[in-house]
This record gives C-alpha cells, sequence and structure tokens, in this order.
C-alpha cells in the first residue's frame, strides 16, 4: 500500500458497494431495529465472545456447514424478545422471491443471521400488551424498506435504546479504504457497523476522551470523526480492570445491576476483497478485537458480544502468501474500524429524556 490509508466518502458500511442499511425506531420505547441488505447471498461468518449472546442463525454461517453466507443481517433491541425481527425480515424477503431457491412451487428461503441487544425498560410489558407482542417485526419491516446506501448513525435502530457503561450508547459505523491491496493493485475497502450497548466503559478514566482515541480518522475537511479529544499526557492513569464509568464497579450503590443478558456490543465487519466463508470467520475475530480496543473490559459475562463478517467478492485476494497478508490486513483494519464505530456511535448518541447523559452534554 503506496498511499496512506484513508475513510471511505461515507465513512459508512456502505462504503463496501452493493450494502444497504435502514433503520426504524419504536416513537415511545426508545427500542429499535437496524437491517442490513446484501447484494445477493454473499459469504459470511460470525464470532461470538460475550457471555450472554442472543442470536438467530448464526450456525448457518459455519464454513464446515451447508450455506456459509447471508442474504440480510438484522441486529435489534427487545432482547431475545426481539429476535422476532430476523423472522419478519426473512418472511419478507422471501416474498419478494429472494433467498435460496428450493424445490419448484416453495417458496424462497432467505438467510437472515440476527443478533440483539437488551434495551428493555418500564414501559416495554403494556407496549407489548398493546400491540399483541413486541414490536420488533413490525420495526423490521420499515427498517427493510428504508433501506438505503446513505443512513445515520448515533441514537438510531437497533442504538436507539442502548447505554454505553455510564453514558447513552448508540450505533456507529465507519469505513477504509487500504489503497493498492487487492490484485492487480486495486484498492479494498474495509468498513463496520455497530451498535453499542456494553457495561464497559468508552471513556478513559476522568476525561472526555474515548478508549478508541488512537484509531480515530480525519475526514476530507480535516475534522477529527469523534471530536478529536486526547487524554492528558501529565495525567495518571490508573488501569482498573473494572473503570468506574462503566455499570460493573464495585460500587456507587445507584449503579444498575449487571446481569446477563443487560448489555452487549453486536455488528458487522464487511470488506469487498473476495473471501470464503472460512476467511469471514477469521475477519470476524480479528474484527471483534475492535470491542477491545474501545471498550474497557469488554467480552464480560453481562456482554453479548458478537460480530459478523462478510465479503462482497468485488476484488480478487490472490493465492498463497499474498492472500493470507492481504487478509491479515483486512482484518487489522476491520478491527480499526469496529473501534471507530463504537466511539462514533456513543459520539453521535443523544441523550433520552430521564435517561443516562450523552457525551456531547459531558462537562
Amino acid at each position: 500500500m503506496s498511499a496512506s490509508i484513508r475513510p471511505g466518502p461515507r465513512n459508512l458500511l456502505t462504503d463496501v458497494a452493493g450494502l444497504r442499511v435502514g433503520h426504524a425506531r419504536h416513537a415511545t420505547l426508545a427500542t429499535g431495529v437496524t437491517v442490513i441488505l446484501a447484494p445477493g447471498r454473499v459469504p459470511a461468518a460470525a464470532d461470538v465472545r460475550g457471555g450472554g449472546p442472543g442470536t438467530r442463525e448464526i450456525e448457518a454461517l459455519s464454513p464446515e456447514n451447508l450455506v456459509g453466507g447471508l442474504h440480510a443481517l438484522v441486529l435489534s433491541g427487545g432482547s431475545a424478545l426481539g429476535l422476532g425481527a430476523g423472522d419478519a425480515v426473512a418472511a419478507a424477503l422471501s416474498a419478494r422471491g429472494e433467498g435460496l431457491p428450493m424445490a419448484p412451487g416453495l417458496p424462497s428461503v432467505p438467510i437472515v443471521p440476527s443478533a440483539i441487544l437488551f434495551d428493555l425498560a418500564p414501559g416495554f410489558a403494556e407496549t407489548f400488551a398493546a400491540e399483541g407482542g413486541p414490536p420488533h417485526p413490525r420495526l423490521a419491516r420499515q427498517a427493510l424498506e428504508a433501506a438505503r446506501a446513505e443512513f445515520e448513525i448515533g441514537s438510531v435502530g437497533a442504538g436507539t435504546g442502548a447505554n454505553a457503561g455510564r453514558i447513552k450508547g448508540g450505533l456507529g459505523s465507519a469505513s477504509a479504504v487500504l489503497p493498492g491491496l487487492g490484485e492487480g493493485g486495486r484498492d479494498v475497502t474495509v468498513s463496520a457497523l455497530v451498535a453499542a450497548n456494553p457495561v464497559g466503559s468508552v471513556l478513559m478514566p476522568g476525561s472526555r476522551a474515548f478508549w478508541a482515541w488512537p484509531f480515530e480518522m480525519q475526514g476530507p475537511d480535516g475534522a477529527w470523526e469523534f471530536g478529536g479529544e486526547r487524554p492528558d499526557p501529565a495525567a495518571p492513569r490508573p488501569l482498573d480492570p473494572l473503570p468506574g464509568e462503566g455499570r460493573l464497579a464495585f460500587a456507587p450503590a445507584d449503579a444498575p445491576a449487571a446481569e446477563p443478558g443487560r448489555a452487549t456490543a453486536i455488528g458487522l465487519a464487511a470488506t469487498d476483497l473476495a473471501l470464503t466463508p472460512a476467511e469471514c470467520r477469521r475477519l470476524a475475530m480479528m474484527a471483534q478485537d475492535g470491542l477491545a480496543r474501545a471498550i474497557r473490559p469488554s467480552h464480560t459475562p453481562m456482554d453479548g458480544d458478537t460480530i459478523f463478517a462478510l465479503s462482497t467478492e468485488r476484488v480478487c485476494a490472490g493465492s498463497g502468501r499474498e492472500r493470507a497478508l492481504r487478509l491479515a490486513a483486512v482484518g487489522s483494519a476491520a478491527a480499526d474500524c469496529v473501534a471507530r464505530s463504537v466511539a462514533r456511535a456513543v459520539h453521535a448518541a443523544v441523550a433520552v429524556p430521564g435517561g443516562r447523559p450523552a457525551w456531547r452534554d459531558l462537562g
């Protein structure tokens, strides 16, 4: 790579051409759904490291199994009650004739893996009763119809009700262009999208600086993508394993209970470098390291951390040692994009009345 790495033109997941993203949110419950559409069935995989995951069709992506790919991905609030969002998207895509072809006269079967985060709050039970069940399938259909190349980040979609430690979480995205990495000197694009709802802290102790600050990039206008805050080099940096800015500290008494399933970071890393399902699995594993770069601690017993990975197969990866090196570079860049996505999610989030403060509201 002879030139410097830069963000893609949107600095979003959809800088990997062919992907589309749609959001929907509930007006009163502060929950939502995000749908990512692939250009047909694409190779994909997943890596689950949290101790309290909630997922759908993960095993369909395992490289030793038959399918090894997806047509769409759904990220949803609602905890396990939100997994029906994936069912709704699968049914809607099948009605369009999209999915794996079955026997003549049978509907197509789309592969739609899903992951959820915990954003349940008082009022959910009453709304569920009024709507005849969780609203997430309805929201998923709305998000599917809204899927576009341009989309918002912050308090939207699956990140609507998210919290990040003791401040407001959200949904973020980032991308990077790796110049000349592909075979024949073609550029390779890597991107990520994360719904950030961790129990851990995204901020360095006593500051507004993100743990992900070393990976922050500037846009064409010179603006820093999540505020450009830097830690004070003269300040002490005690590396508390359970920072007070998170929700796992052994005090204070008003800290919300950190029960399994009450938090998570879920998302997707994507690239246009042509990869097999097994290589997508390696990409997902490397990309998940981005959560550890942006959240302290990550992958806890209380989180459901899950990262998916896919390839749109538009740039040849070559073979042999060069192919392995290209995968290593894409995986490393994907981890950076995941870390940046977490910080961008929190940086763009807006506080919910009566909820945790947003980053923008901190002194």
